[in-house]
């Protein structure tokens, strides 16, 4: 029996925000909004088969900035078939404005990384 992840559900700031910006990165999305009890979802899944929520809850805990360094996530990592994808998602990054590192060479792969509205890193990624 093959496993595969479904979703990924993230906890952000603006459910609004971080959905607007899903969409305008990865292009436009099947959209489900729901208001649940003390928080606001917002379901997108792409042609793909990607489905990613963000959840806006009415009360926050602690810190609104998002750090690896907690448990729990660390990065998204987004599967690319080749170097030139990653080129092309980087140059896309650039021409959004949307904050980015450089394209790494690690020797399992290489991979360009965002950083959404919460801070949480979005990575691009092609193994070797």
């Amino acid at each position: 029996m093959d496993i595969v992840i479904h979703h990924l559900t993230l906890t952000v700031s603006n459910a609004d925000t971080s959905a607007n910006w899903y969409q305008e990165l990865l292009g436009k999305a099947s959209v489900i909004s729901r208001q649940l009890e003390g928080a606001k979802r917002i379901r997108m899944q792409w042609d793909s088969g990607l489905v990613i929520g963000v959840t806006e809850f009415d009360s926050k805990a602690g810190s609104q900035v998002f750090s690896h360094l907690n448990v729990g996530l660390d990065h998204i990592g987004l599967q690319c078939a080749s170097l030139e994808e990653i080129q092309i998602w980087s140059e896309k990054l650039k021409r959004l404005g949307f904050e980015h590192g450089p394209i790494e060479d690690a020797p399992y792969g290489w991979a360009v990384t965002a950083r959404d509205p919460d801070n949480i890193p979005v990575e691009f990624y092609c193994p070797k």
